[in-house]
C-alpha cells in the first residue's frame, strides 16, 4: 500500500492525519470526517476505513482512559442496542455496495453536516431519551461505513449532557466502544487481510498521536467558534470533491 503512493501523496496523507486528529483532540470527534474524504482519493474506501479504525482504537482509547470517570454510561446504554444493529447493516453495505455510491453518500453526508453547522442554529434544549434509538441506528450505520458516526451521536448527546467535560468524555467512550465492535465485524469480514495495512497504520500512528496531543493542548486557548467554522468550510470542500468524483466515476 505504501509503495503504491508517491512521496507527495504519502506526505499529504501524513499531514492530513495530523490535522484530522488535531480536530479530534480539539472537539472529541471529527477525525474521520476530516481525513476520510481525502484518503478516499488515494486508496479504496475499504482500505481507508479499516486503516482509520486502527488509529481510532488507539487515539480514542487515550481520551476514554483519561476521562472515564466523567463518562455518562446511562446514555451509552440507551444508544447501544440500535447502534449495534446499525453497525451490522453498515458492514454489509461496505462489503457489497458499489464504491461509487458509497463515495456519493459520504460526500453528501459530509457536505450536509458542514452546511448545517455553518448556517444552522443548533439548539441545546434537552430532548427525550427516545431519540437514542434513531441516533444509535444512524450513528451505527455511518460508524461501520465510514467511521463517521461521531457527529450523529454528538447531535443526540449534546442535547442530553449539558456539561462540556462529561459530553466530550461520553462521546470519546462511544467512539471507542464502536471501534471495538467494528474491529470484530471487520475481522470477520476479512478487511484486515488487505496487504500493507499494518505498515501504513504504524507509519500514520505518530501523526495521529501528535495531532491529538496538539488539539487537546490548544483546546482551551483558541476561539472555538472560529476554529469550528474553518473546519466546517474544509469539510464542505472535501464533501464537494467526493460528490464530483462519485458522479464522474
Amino acid at each position: 500500500m505504501i509503495d503504491a503512493l508517491s512521496a507527495l501523496q504519502l506526505t499529504t496523507v501524513c499531514v492530513v492525519m495530523v490535522l484530522a486528529y488535531m480536530v479530534f483532540g480539539f472537539g472529541g470527534f471529527g477525525a474521520n470526517l476530516v481525513s476520510l474524504p481525502i484518503l478516499a482519493h488515494f486508496m479504496s474506501l475499504q482500505v481507508a476505513v479499516t486503516l482509520l479504525l486502527v488509529l481510532d482504537l488507539i487515539v480514542a482509547g487515550l481520551l476514554g482512559v483519561r476521562n472515564r470517570q466523567l463518562t455518562d454510561f446511562g446514555e451509552i446504554r440507551r444508544l447501544l442496542p440500535t447502534m449495534l444493529g446499525g453497525m451490522v447493516l453498515g458492514v454489509l453495505l461496505l462489503n457489497w455496495a458499489a464504491e461509487r455510491w458509497l463515495l456519493l453518500l459520504l460526500g453528501a453526508f459530509v457536505g450536509c453536516f458542514a452546511l448545517w453547522n455553518l448556517f444552522g442554529r443548533p439548539s441545546r434544549q434537552p430532548v427525550s431519551a427516545r431519540w437514542a434509538w434513531p441516533a444509535g441506528l444512524a450513528g451505527g450505520i455511518f460508524s461501520a461505513l465510514f467511521g463517521t458516526g461521531g457527529p450523529l451521536y454528538t447531535l443526540y448527546l449534546a442535547r442530553r449532557i449539558m456539561d462540556t467535560s462529561r459530553l466530550r468524555a461520553t462521546i470519546g467512550a462511544v467512539i471507542l466502544g464502536s471501534a471495538f465492535v467494528r474491529l470484530a465485524l471487520f475481522t470477520g469480514s476479512g478487511f484486515f487481510a488487505q496487504p500493507g495495512l499494518l505498515a501504513m497504520s504504524l507509519l500514520l500512528l505518530p501523526c495521529a498521536v501528535l495531532g491529538y496531543a496538539v488539539g487537546s493542548r490548544i483546546q482551551s486557548h483558541l476561539p472555538q467558534d472560529l476554529v469550528r467554522r474553518v473546519i466546517w468550510m474544509l469539510l464542505l470542500a472535501s464533501g464537494a470533491s467526493l460528490l464530483a468524483r462519485g458522479m464522474l466515476g
